[in-house]
């Protein structure tokens, strides 16, 4: 009996994480404003009754969206800072980070489009907040590995500075030529490399 709970909890979960990656998509094409809960289930290849199961109505799925958002990318960051050891160079350090938050923006068109749009701004902006105040102080932890005399204070307000740097050029990437945005991420490098020397 138990067996069958796990598998039959496994599979729910697995419906509703293809339940978001339908709404990610649907997003991604016309908008939160714009998106119906029919939308997201035909997208998923469910009956709006299946999909009501799970999600009630299009604002639980943006609470599911802001929750898969903060707590995925927390624990990514999380994971990926406290791997990084003091001795690599701060430019394959910056180079690698940039990396991942261009191709975290690529893999989640839909993520900036509730980010910076006017019906979710401040669900998202809020939790939006509280994760890149926790990144910034993974950031600091970082930056004091590597310069342990680098007051804690100081060391907060690079890394705030220094994501915030990232936050304003990201959204310049989607309208930019490929040509453009690797300009863009070029330039954001070499910006982060000089401010943190």
């Amino acid at each position: 009996m138990p067996e069958r709970t796990v598998r039959r909890q496994a599979r729910g979960l697995k419906r509703m994480a293809e339940i978001l990656d339908a709404a990610e998509s649907v997003i991604a094409e016309v908008g939160y404003p714009d998106m119906t809960t029919n939308q997201v289930a035909a997208r998923a290849g469910l009956s709006p009754g299946s999909l009501y199961q799970f999600f009630r109505n299009k604002e639980e799925i943006l609470d599911g969206l802001v929750s898969r958002y903060t707590d995925d990318r927390d624990e990514f960051w999380a994971a990926r800072l406290a791997a990084i050891t003091p001795d690599v160079p701060l430019e394959t350090l910056v180079g690698q980070l940039v990396d991942e938050s261009v191709a975290f923006k690529a893999d989640s068109p839909a993520y900036w489009s509730l980010l910076y749009g006017s019906a979710t701004g401040d669900r998202l902006a809020a939790a939006s907040q509280r994760m890149h105040a926790s990144l910034a102080e993974r950031i600091a932890a970082l930056l004091r590995r590597r310069s342990p005399e680098l007051p804690q204070e100081r060391a907060l307000l690079n890394a705030t500075m220094a994501l915030a740097m990232v936050k304003a050029v990201l959204p310049m990437l989607g309208p930019a030529t490929p040509e453009r945005g690797a300009e863009l991420v070029a330039e954001l490098k070499l910006m982060l490399v000089r401010y943190l020397t």
